[in-house]
């Protein structure tokens, strides 16, 4: 294995986590309604999706699912739906303004909740697929074996992980100023109207 190809990777994958996108705005989103302990468990939801979706690069099923089109079509529009159904149900939040107060960490079944958003919110998401059969070849030789190509896909699982987690920290640190009601309606019509976009544009990709 080339380790500065591989240097190059995360270099690149760490750019891409960076760059505020659907796991952004659903782990803000559960951070904000749960808490610590929920937006955490939204971020490893996530991560195990993406790392579930590498793996299926790594191994060749990616390509089988983005071959046949009725399976990529059924995944691309649950993506869609279900980003759709999150947005409209934080605009909700938005116009009812009532928030309950979040006790501590949240409670045992808000973390269920937020592993179970921020999971089918990323592995019904198939440009996450098509990212690792894009990229991955980029830096990988045709002739990298299995183990390679785990390797990359699952360090890049583990960057975005750190990454959503660094900013479930921040939003922790700030809950008071982000609590105020005229602020948490705010940023729940933001957030709600930003994964409306990013279901219209899935929807729209490809078309």
């Amino acid at each position: 294995m080339n380790w500065s190809s591989y240097g190059a990777f995360l270099a690149f994958a760490t750019v891409l986590a960076l760059i505020p996108g659907p796991d952004f705005a659903v782990v803000t989103k559960n951070t904000l309604a749960g808490g610590r302990r929920r937006g955490v468990w939204c971020s490893a939801g996530v991560s195990l999706s993406a790392a579930l979706q590498g793996g299926a690069a790594a191994t060749g099923l990616g390509i089988l699912i983005t071959q046949v089109q009725p399976v990529f079509q059924a995944v691309k529009w649950a993506g869609v739906l279900y980003l759709v159904y999150l947005g409209v149900q934080t605009l909700r939040s938005a116009v009812r303004g009532y928030y309950r107060p979040i006790t501590g960490d949240g409670t045992a079944a808000a973390a269920r909740g937020g592993w179970r958003e921020g999971f089918l919110s990323n592995i019904t998401n198939p440009k996450v697929l098509m990212f690792y059969l894009a990229v991955l070849p980029q830096f990988i030789t045709p002739d990298a074996g299995l183990f390679v190509l785990l390797l990359f896909a699952l360090s890049h699982a583990v960057l975005a992980l750190i990454c959503l987690l660094v900013v479930v920290a921040i939003l922790d640190r700030v809950r008071v100023v982000l609590s105020r009601h005229a602020v948490r309606r705010a940023l729940d019509a933001v957030i709600g109207t930003a994964l409306l976009g990013f279901g219209a544009r899935l929807a729209t990709e490809g078309t």
